[in-house]
């Protein structure tokens, strides 16, 4: 579990392909103080393990299943990526609770700057807004951020100079993927009103054209 504060940006400085899978070689300092092999790490978002570890970089492995539902198959070497490391029962939790389970990739449709914040607006698929709520909370690549406002495509959330200068997100530009998880809390009231009769089932995802490009499908 994790909090969606980010503690680090790494920098991915090698990826090894395989059959099974791909193993990704993070570059960080701050994180690795009490990191171990086993321990779960959140790198932009998505909950990964640690396999291997030095005094300079450690490793993880993403499985075939993890690349297609993620942004992290588009990774190559010296690509910035948000860390945050399992989050502590007993500290604050400065964000929300975060799975690190990817719910959907989003693309940043417009960027603009408002005084020294940057307004993103970002589409996100149908199983991701049914959970926006204006003022309610999202992960964005492991970034626990504010909704300001939702449509029926996409949402808003504002980017403050602290936020765009420590994470990902200062540099993200339009036309950009990003991996979007949605607030833990309503997917499980969602779950128990379905249960008690009090809401329809969720419907299956459309398999389109759309929903298998963004799994790199075809």
């Amino acid at each position: 579990m994790f909090t969606g504060i980010v503690e680090e940006m790494g920098v991915v400085s090698s990826l090894v392909k395989g059959v099974t899978g791909t193993r990704l070689n993070i570059l960080a300092s701050a994180i690795l103080a009490d990191l171990s092999v086993g321990a779960s790490v959140s790198v932009n978002g998505t909950c990964l393990t640690v396999t291997t570890k030095t005094e300079r970089e450690f490793s993880v492995d993403v499985s075939p299943e993890t690349l297609s539902v993620t942004t992290l198959g588009s990774l190559a070497a010296g690509s910035p990526v948000n860390l945050e490391r399992a989050m502590k029962l007993n500290a604050r939790i400065g964000g929300h609770l975060v799975s690190g389970h990817v719910d959907g990739i989003g693309r940043i449709r417009t960027r603009r700057q408002d005084g020294d914040a940057v307004m993103l607006v970002i589409e996100a698929p149908k199983e991701v807004l049914r959970y926006c709520v204006p003022k309610g909370s999202i992960t964005v690549d492991g970034i626990s951020l504010t909704i300001n406002d939702v449509s029926d495509r996409s949402f808003t959330v504002c980017i403050i100079p602290h936020t765009a200068k420590v994470t990902t997100l200062g540099v993200k530009q339009e036309g950009e993927w990003v991996n979007l998880e949605s607030d833990l809390i309503g997917k499980y009231v969602e779950r128990l009103l379905q249960e008690r009769g009090h809401l329809p089932a969720k419907p299956a995802p459309a398999i389109d054209r759309d929903y298998l490009q963004k799994r790199g499908l075809i």
